[in-house]
């Protein structure tokens, strides 16, 4: 990978991610460095502001995302989120970024990210990706699926909230980069909150919800459920 290509790549992810619609709030200061939510007694919507006159160029610097994440797991899948968890200088800004690395048929599973629409732009290798519509209004239609085949160079876009997910189709391992429009995206991985939840959603609740017999869903519950990102 190319380190210039990879520069641009990721400037131009969060160009898009800024200039969409985000469920962030719009910034009040030029700048707000979060603070660990330890230090206090109370959380809020977001994060508590560093003092300005403390801020130094560090709170707005993240080191690491040219190396590659380990993708020795079931999954195949290594996920490097930069939100404003890691860099403290995202707060309030309405961006974040991640990087993926899949090894050979490595999948980021079912999931949503409930706060923001992601921009996914492969570098290398070769994914097969989609997401699913909504519920439809007409209970006679069915959700919708839209999939492609990424090549390196290719970006798609993930609409806010919706089910998607990635699986490397090739024989060699595969980067790409994703761009969100919020600090913080949030992500739900279906089969881990339906099948993995703490408490366990009562097994005869899922069996009639899928229609299949209660043993099926306590096999399911006992697996172990790994988040990819």
């Amino acid at each position: 990978m190319k380190m210039g290509f990879s520069l641009y790549a990721i400037a131009v992810l969060l160009s898009c991610a800024s200039i969409a619609y985000a469920a962030d709030p719009t910034p009040l200061q030029d700048f707000c460095i979060a603070l660990p939510d330890n230090k206090f007694d109370v959380f809020v919507n977001g994060k508590f502001c560093k003092d300005p006159n403390l801020v130094v160029g560090e709170d707005f610097l993240f080191q690491g995302l040219n190396i590659p994440g380990n993708t020795s797991n079931q999954l195949g899948v290594a996920v490097t989120a930069v939100n404003v968890n890691q860099l403290p200088g995202l707060n309030t800004l309405g961006v974040s970024l991640a990087r993926l690395d899949y090894a050979p048929y490595g999948l980021n599973p079912p999931h949503t990210h409930p706060r923001a629409t992601e921009a996914l732009l492969l570098l290398e290798g070769e994914l097969y990706v989609g997401f699913v519509t909504s519920n439809p209004a007409d209970p006679n239609q069915r959700n919708k699926l839209f999939t492609k085949y990424l090549k390196a160079g290719d970006v798609f876009v993930f609409p806010q909230g919706l089910i998607h997910f990635q699986i490397n189709v090739g024989k060699t391992n595969a980067v790409a980069f994703a761009g969100f429009g919020s600090q913080n995206p949030g992500v739900i991985t279906i089969a881990n909150a339906v099948f993995g939840s703490d408490l366990k959603i009562n097994p005869d609740v899922l069996a009639k919800a899928f229609q299949v017999e209660k043993n099926i869903i306590d096999y399911l519950q006992a697996q172990f459920w790994p988040n990819s990102n």
